[in-house]
Protein backbone atom coordinates (compact mmCIF):
# COMPACT_ATOMS: atom_id res chain seq x y z
CA UNK A 1 0.00 0.00 0.00
CA UNK A 2 2.14 2.91 -1.55
CA UNK A 3 0.96 6.54 -0.74
CA UNK A 4 2.09 9.28 -2.82
CA UNK A 5 3.76 11.68 -0.95
CA UNK A 6 1.79 14.87 -1.56
CA UNK A 7 3.84 18.30 -0.72
CA UNK A 8 0.31 20.50 0.80
CA UNK A 9 2.62 23.33 1.18
CA UNK A 10 3.59 23.19 -2.70
CA UNK A 11 -0.42 22.85 -3.53
CA UNK A 12 -1.19 26.00 -0.92
CA UNK A 13 -0.22 28.27 -3.34
CA UNK A 14 2.16 30.27 -0.99
CA UNK A 15 5.23 31.84 -2.47
CA UNK A 16 8.26 31.22 -0.52
CA UNK A 17 10.48 34.51 -0.82
CA UNK A 18 14.11 34.58 -0.02
CA UNK A 19 15.76 37.63 0.33
CA UNK A 20 19.02 36.22 0.02
CA UNK A 21 17.51 36.02 -3.72
CA UNK A 22 17.55 39.47 -4.01
CA UNK A 23 21.32 40.74 -2.31
CA UNK A 24 23.58 42.62 -4.40
CA UNK A 25 25.90 40.45 -6.22
CA UNK A 26 28.36 43.24 -6.30
CA UNK A 27 31.85 43.45 -4.74
CA UNK A 28 32.12 46.20 -2.38
CA UNK A 29 35.64 47.69 -1.45
CA UNK A 30 36.02 50.14 1.29
CA UNK A 31 37.99 54.13 0.81
CA UNK A 32 39.08 55.29 4.49
CA UNK A 33 39.66 58.80 4.04
CA UNK A 34 41.89 58.48 6.90
CA UNK A 35 44.80 56.52 4.69
CA UNK A 36 44.72 59.98 2.98
CA UNK A 37 45.12 62.33 5.82
CA UNK A 38 48.57 63.12 7.28
CA UNK A 39 49.42 60.69 9.88
CA UNK A 40 46.28 58.94 9.32
CA UNK A 41 45.13 61.88 12.06
CA UNK A 42 44.98 65.65 10.19
CA UNK A 43 43.67 66.95 6.86
CA UNK A 44 45.90 69.40 5.39
CA UNK A 45 44.58 70.15 2.02
CA UNK A 46 47.66 70.47 -0.04
CA UNK A 47 49.00 66.88 0.94
CA UNK A 48 45.18 65.36 1.15
CA UNK A 49 44.75 66.67 -2.67
CA UNK A 50 48.62 65.21 -3.87
CA UNK A 51 47.47 61.97 -2.07
CA UNK A 52 44.16 61.82 -3.89
CA UNK A 53 46.06 63.27 -7.01
CA UNK A 54 48.51 60.22 -6.98
CA UNK A 55 46.30 57.90 -5.57
CA UNK A 56 45.67 54.29 -8.05
CA UNK A 57 41.80 54.58 -8.54
CA UNK A 58 42.07 51.81 -11.77
CA UNK A 59 42.61 49.00 -8.89
CA UNK A 60 38.47 49.59 -7.88
CA UNK A 61 37.50 48.94 -11.21
CA UNK A 62 34.41 46.35 -11.22
CA UNK A 63 33.73 47.69 -7.36
CA UNK A 64 31.14 49.46 -5.79
CA UNK A 65 33.15 51.57 -3.23
CA UNK A 66 31.96 52.55 0.38
CA UNK A 67 33.93 55.87 1.74
CA UNK A 68 33.66 56.43 5.02
CA UNK A 69 36.56 57.57 7.79
CA UNK A 70 37.49 55.04 10.95
CA UNK A 71 39.49 58.24 12.05
CA UNK A 72 38.40 59.85 15.35
CA UNK A 73 39.05 63.34 13.07
CA UNK A 74 37.35 65.91 11.95
CA UNK A 75 36.97 65.66 8.44
CA UNK A 76 35.42 68.57 5.97
CA UNK A 77 32.04 67.75 3.81
CA UNK A 78 34.36 69.08 1.05
CA UNK A 79 36.79 66.37 1.39
CA UNK A 80 34.20 63.22 0.71
CA UNK A 81 33.03 65.54 -2.08
CA UNK A 82 37.11 65.96 -3.72
CA UNK A 83 37.31 61.90 -2.70
CA UNK A 84 33.75 61.66 -4.95
CA UNK A 85 35.19 63.64 -7.26
CA UNK A 86 38.25 61.13 -8.42
CA UNK A 87 36.06 58.23 -7.84
CA UNK A 88 32.97 59.56 -10.57
CA UNK A 89 35.99 60.67 -12.71
CA UNK A 90 36.97 56.89 -12.98
CA UNK A 91 33.50 56.10 -13.38
CA UNK A 92 33.40 54.09 -9.84
CA UNK A 93 30.17 53.91 -8.15
CA UNK A 94 29.82 54.84 -4.63
CA UNK A 95 28.50 55.89 -1.57
CA UNK A 96 29.16 57.00 1.58
CA UNK A 97 29.01 54.34 4.45
CA UNK A 98 31.25 51.37 5.65
CA UNK A 99 30.69 47.94 3.68
CA UNK A 100 27.59 47.13 5.71
CA UNK A 101 25.82 49.77 5.24
CA UNK A 102 26.57 49.97 1.72
CA UNK A 103 25.06 46.48 1.21
CA UNK A 104 22.29 47.47 3.08
CA UNK A 105 21.48 50.46 0.97
CA UNK A 106 22.49 48.59 -2.32
CA UNK A 107 19.64 46.07 -1.07
CA UNK A 108 17.31 48.71 -0.40
CA UNK A 109 17.42 49.64 -4.16
CA UNK A 110 17.14 46.13 -5.37
CA UNK A 111 13.62 45.64 -3.15
CA UNK A 112 12.28 48.80 -4.66
CA UNK A 113 12.68 47.55 -7.93
CA UNK A 114 11.41 44.72 -7.72
CA UNK A 115 7.84 43.65 -9.37
CA UNK A 116 5.42 43.23 -7.04
CA UNK A 117 2.75 42.74 -9.60
CA UNK A 118 3.22 38.72 -9.64
CA UNK A 119 2.38 38.77 -5.69
CA UNK A 120 -0.64 40.19 -6.27
CA UNK A 121 -3.60 39.07 -4.38
CA UNK A 122 -1.04 35.94 -3.30
CA UNK A 123 0.11 34.24 -0.19
CA UNK A 124 3.97 35.39 0.69
CA UNK A 125 6.35 33.81 2.87
CA UNK A 126 9.21 35.79 3.86
CA UNK A 127 12.30 33.62 4.21
CA UNK A 128 13.72 34.24 8.04
CA UNK A 129 17.12 31.98 8.47
CA UNK A 130 19.75 31.82 5.81
CA UNK A 131 23.10 32.05 5.58
CA UNK A 132 23.37 35.90 4.89
CA UNK A 133 23.10 38.44 7.67
CA UNK A 134 20.16 40.52 6.64
CA UNK A 135 19.49 44.36 8.32
CA UNK A 136 16.53 44.60 9.85
CA UNK A 137 15.64 47.70 7.14
CA UNK A 138 15.26 45.15 4.38
CA UNK A 139 12.93 43.40 6.56
CA UNK A 140 10.65 46.77 7.13
CA UNK A 141 11.31 47.59 3.13
CA UNK A 142 9.54 44.38 1.73
CA UNK A 143 6.99 44.52 4.61
CA UNK A 144 6.12 48.01 3.30
CA UNK A 145 6.44 47.09 -0.44
CA UNK A 146 4.76 44.05 -0.69
CA UNK A 147 1.88 44.55 1.86
CA UNK A 148 -0.29 47.06 -0.34
CA UNK A 149 -0.69 44.24 -2.65
CA UNK A 150 -0.14 40.81 -0.96
CA UNK A 151 -3.24 38.10 0.16
CA UNK A 152 -1.40 37.33 3.35
CA UNK A 153 2.61 38.06 4.38
CA UNK A 154 4.08 35.56 6.84
CA UNK A 155 7.48 35.58 7.86
CA UNK A 156 9.85 32.12 8.37
CA UNK A 157 9.44 28.66 6.94
CA UNK A 158 5.33 27.22 5.63
CA UNK A 159 6.26 24.80 8.51
CA UNK A 160 5.77 27.22 11.64
CA UNK A 161 5.39 31.09 9.98
CA UNK A 162 4.54 34.01 11.99
CA UNK A 163 1.80 35.96 10.63
CA UNK A 164 2.43 39.62 9.67
CA UNK A 165 -0.38 40.75 7.39
CA UNK A 166 -3.80 39.74 6.24
CA UNK A 167 -5.87 41.85 3.86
Amino acid sequence: MDKEIINKIAKSGIINLDLEDYAPKDTITEIDVKEFLFEGLVLKEKNFRESLKDHNWCQYKNSVIALFCSANSIIPMWAYMLVTSYLEKNNLINFYGNKEQVFTLLFLEIIEKIDIQEFKDKRVIVKGCGNLKIHEKIYVAITKKMQPTVKSLMFGEACSSVPIHKK
